[in-house]
């Protein structure tokens, strides 16, 4: 299942992050980790913000994709299921 994860940074961690080298480390990691397909980073009510495209076959795998976010990064993060146009064309 293609899966969109969507992570927001406090302000002041991402600050602390980006200073002590973690925060591009972090990131790294996570597109890594998931073999993203692809990657958008920008700004969102003044926060860091990334959504990370990616699939996904086991749901047991989430602990393992999440938690070094929220560890490294005091991330708030969402992740639900995403179409490509293609997947909507074949299911309507």
């Amino acid at each position: 299942m293609r899966l969109m994860l969507k992570f927001t940074i406090p302000v002041e961690k991402g600050n602390e992050a980006e200073r002590n080298g973690s925060l591009g480390k972090a990131i790294a990691a996570l597109v890594q980790e998931v073999q993203a397909e692809a990657s958008y980073f920008a700004l969102e009510d003044g926060k860091r913000m990334g959504i990370v495209i990616f699939e996904e076959t086991d749901q047991a795998r989430m602990p393992v994709i999440n938690e070094p976010l929220f560890a490294a990064l005091d991330a708030a993060i969402e992740i639900q299921p995403v179409l490509t146009a293609e997947d909507l064309q074949r299911a309507i």
